[in-house]
């Protein structure tokens, strides 16, 4: 069973992805450490994100290394990989790459911003997280002061819907719940209680695929 888990940054989505995947023993992949490795090499080479060409090379050369590096969670490499998450090279590049892992048995939870409508649209679960602008950045700039950033609330709240604004209009993959998404909007919801209501669909979504007639 693939379960697709998809929503703008800070709603949640990849707590509650890891979380569904401890709690199914499936494997668990936040799609988003790939682009966010993909821009953070592409600094780290002292290239531009912009640069499609730099952004290409640097997802054809992803290693274990790039993807385990310890400045994935900085603003910098969100901000990067929001921008080369838009050129359709790059997303081909890494495409196959997490199909692959949505195969394997038993099971596999992906988090992102097109699972449901473009790496795994066969998905038998489809989630998309979401909250308030406000929520989300309150969240953001917690984990980002905890981190040691110093920026405002305000600018993380800038930085919000700017992305949201660049991952909702790319020409390529834009994000958007899947035409069959049960939508979770986590704005007013503890973890626990967004995790217990994930479970319940899961529940139901195992039940509907049970009893389905199998062909002969």
């Amino acid at each position: 069973m693939i379960i697709a888990v998809d929503g703008p940054a800070a709603s949640g989505k990849g707590t509650l992805a890891k979380r569904l995947a401890a709690h199914l023993g499936f494997l668990h992949l936040d799609t988003g450490s790939l682009y966010r490795a993909v821009g953070a090499k592409v600094l780290r080479e002292g290239g531009n994100p912009r640069d499609a060409q730099a952004a290409i090379r640097a997802a054809e050369t992803l290693t274990t290394t790039d993807r385990e590096a310890g400045d994935l969670r900085t603003a910098a490499a969100g901000e990067a990989a929001s921008i080369v998450a838009a050129i359709p090279a790059v997303r081909a590049a890494l495409l196959d790459y997490q199909r692959h892992l949505a195969a394997q048995p038993p099971g596999a939870v992906l988090d992102g911003r097109d699972i449901g409508t473009v790496v795994c649209p066969q998905a038998g679960l489809k989630l998309f997280v979401t909250a308030s602008d406000a929520e989300r950045a309150k969240r953001r700039h917690a984990e980002l002061t905890a981190a040691g950033d110093t920026r405002s609330y305000d600018a993380v709240l800038a930085d919000i819907r700017t992305r949201d604004q660049r991952d909702a209009e790319r020409a390529a993959a834009p994000m958007k719940p899947a035409a069959d998404a049960h939508l979770l909007d986590t704005t007013n919801l503890s973890i626990d209680e967004a995790f217990e209501r994930a479970v319940a669909l899961v529940a139901a979504a195992r039940s509907s695929f049970r009893a389905q007639p199998r062909s002969r």
